[in-house]
């Protein structure tokens, strides 16, 4: 579902009517006649409408966490909040960059449209920026050569959505400013070098072995992996995410109505 376009269709619709009724109809109208029930529904809703138009479309934009991916830095039934300015101003539906403001950095949670289908939103992390060497061998991540280092924090298990079961490995990783969890599963191959899609753009820059990859991240593209490594779909099977799909930074857990103690913490 296009949310915002449905939100603009109905923006035009209420904003139409109410502007036509103003200009043509009300002057006909004697002082004391009732206001046209649909003219009376156009000028309570217009407002409203446009209010919450622009709040997601340049301020924040609420999003929903529908899998494990990110875990455990965001947790299934999470509800966020994005930047939809920090990355710079986008004309809304079109998503076309207009104002560059800044850039993504390293350890961000961001938003973004799928590149293989750009009406799905996907949330990750992002591991490499334009010009960047990212390598993922034997469950050790290095970005230009330099491995990153990630502290062990004892077991986390989890349920997936299949009702599995799953014992993990947590540990405490550094990406830029932001210090935050990851999991691993030592029994999990590195990379399911089957399930990758050979036909993404740039595949060219990525080589790909059994025990991982190492990619050059393309100008104006970033490499995305969730957080939970063993249980993520990202940059390493579909390839690189350019800077004209992102929708923004996610900062806020606002609600979960499982764990109403995860709401009001940031996402680091």
């Amino acid at each position: 579902m296009n949310f915002p376009l449905i939100m603009f269709i109905a923006l035009v619709i209420t904003g139409g009517i109410w502007l036509t009724d103003s200009l043509i109809f009300k002057p006909k109208r004697a002082k004391d006649a009732k206001l046209p029930l649909l003219a009376e529904y156009s000028q309570s809703f217009f407002p409203v409408i446009l209010l919450v138009f622009l709040l997601r479309s340049f301020l924040f934009e609420p999003f929903q966490i529908p899998s494990g991916s990110m875990l455990p830095t965001l947790q299934i039934g999470d509800f966020i909040l994005v930047n939809k300015f920090e990355y710079g101003i986008r004309l809304p539906i079109i998503n076309k960059k207009i104002i560059d403001i800044g850039k993504p950095h390293h350890g961000d949670v961001i938003v973004f449209r799928y590149p293989m289908d750009p009406s799905l939103d996907y949330i990750k992390r992002v591991i490499g920026l334009p010009g960047d060497t990212v390598s993922y061998h034997n469950k050790q991540l290095s970005i230009n050569g330099v491995p990153v280092v990630k502290q062990p924090h004892g077991n986390y298990d989890y349920v997936t959505s299949n009702l599995n079961a799953v014992t993990a490995q947590e540990y405490t990783e550094q990406l830029g400013k932001h210090r935050h969890e990851i999991l691993i599963q030592p029994e999990s191959p590195t990379l399911y070098v089957d399930q990758v899609d050979n036909q993404f753009a740039w595949r060219n820059n990525c080589q790909y072995d059994n025990d991982g990859f190492t990619c050059k991240v393309p100008p104006d593209h970033y490499f995305m992996m969730g957080d939970n490594r063993d249980g993520s779909n990202d940059s390493r099977y579909w390839g690189f995410v350019p800077d004209r799909n992102i929708v923004g930074r996610a900062f806020l857990i606002w609600w979960n109505f499982d764990n109403l103690k995860r709401a009001g913490h940031f996402i680091e």
